[in-house]
């Protein structure tokens, strides 16, 4: 593989950055996750613009080059590929080792990829099935902490969320998925990936005025079932509310839109609602990008 390092193509194993990078040694950067239909980057324009976002949030706005899309395409071509994960980071860069940055800003900014199955209508799912989900004690940093829309390579909360899964499985398979609650109890999304669920008055789904990263993909998804008359509703939720739906799915970039089996050993599974915005969505990328 070859991947995009600070404007050039280099192999794998010469793709390296410095040990006094900030992103590094402070999860100090911005990153995006993507998925390439066809040999082009989904839903672009909002990727990038919340990579921009977050780089704001951070002080180095200016630090997002202008030909990022351009790297991601010599990215892909170079490893002549079409169907792809795409990770982007941005970085503040290498500076001296001390907390408080430095105003001059010479960033790091990396493309990395890696391939995966064509998707659309004739497509496959990344995952092997529905998912499994537990609810872990480990809760989602408040925003006045730090910033819940903001992506940043800080990513511990739900790496400690991952690792109760881990613990909780003593040696055998852990649940596919996380689900962090604020501090008041309210649902809010899994490690890597935003939550819906789906009752007798339509889809509901965590509402971005608690501590959560609304996803692209979530915005397309309800963007699909408001253009279906779906009834759609944000809103605080508690965990009986989920474990009572008629059907629930996450959905992120790489999964898409992937169907929850189980909520703490309590089968939901899927239906027809899940089934019917999997296809939509289906044909959505099968219009735009194949």
């Amino acid at each position: 593989m070859q991947y995009h390092v600070d404007g050039a193509l280099v192999p794998e194993d010469e793709a390296t950055v410095s040990v006094r990078d900030r992103g590094f040694m402070y999860g100090d950067a911005a990153f995006e996750t993507l998925r390439a239909y066809g040999g082009e980057p989904f839903r672009w324009d909002a990727h990038r613009e919340r990579l921009q976002r977050t780089a704001e949030t951070l002080g180095f706005d200016e630090a997002v080059p202008d030909d990022l899309r351009e790297r991601v395409a010599e990215t892909l071509a170079a490893n002549d590929i079409e169907e792809a994960y795409v990770r982007l980071s941005v970085t503040r860069g290498v500076q001296p080792g001390k907390l408080t940055p430095g105003s001059d800003v010479d960033p790091t900014v990396v493309v990395i990829c890696k391939e995966l199955q064509r998707g659309g209508l004739d497509g496959e799912r990344v995952w092997d099935g529905p998912a499994s989900v537990q609810t872990v004690r480990t809760r989602r940093i408040p925003s006045e902490a730090v910033p819940a829309d903001a992506k940043t390579h800080n990513y511990l909360n739900g790496i400690l969320g991952r690792l109760e899964l881990r613990k909780a499985a003593a040696g055998s398979n852990p649940a596919d998925e996380c689900l962090i609650r604020d501090m008041d109890g309210n649902l809010a999304e899994g490690a890597t990936s935003n939550l819906f669920f789906v009752t007798d008055n339509g889809l509901r789904t965590p509402s971005t005025d608690l501590d959560l990263l609304p996803g692209v993909t979530r915005d397309v998804v309800m963007d699909i079932a408001r253009g279906e008359d779906f009834p759609v509703e944000t809103g605080h939720y508690s965990l009986d509310a989920l474990r009572d739906a008629d059907e629930a799915f996450l959905t992120n970039s790489t999964w898409e839109i992937r169907p929850i089996a189980t909520v703490d050993g309590i089968s939901v599974g899927s239906g027809p609602m899940t089934k019917l915005l999997q296809r939509l969505f289906d044909e959505r990328i099968e219009d735009r990008h194949y």
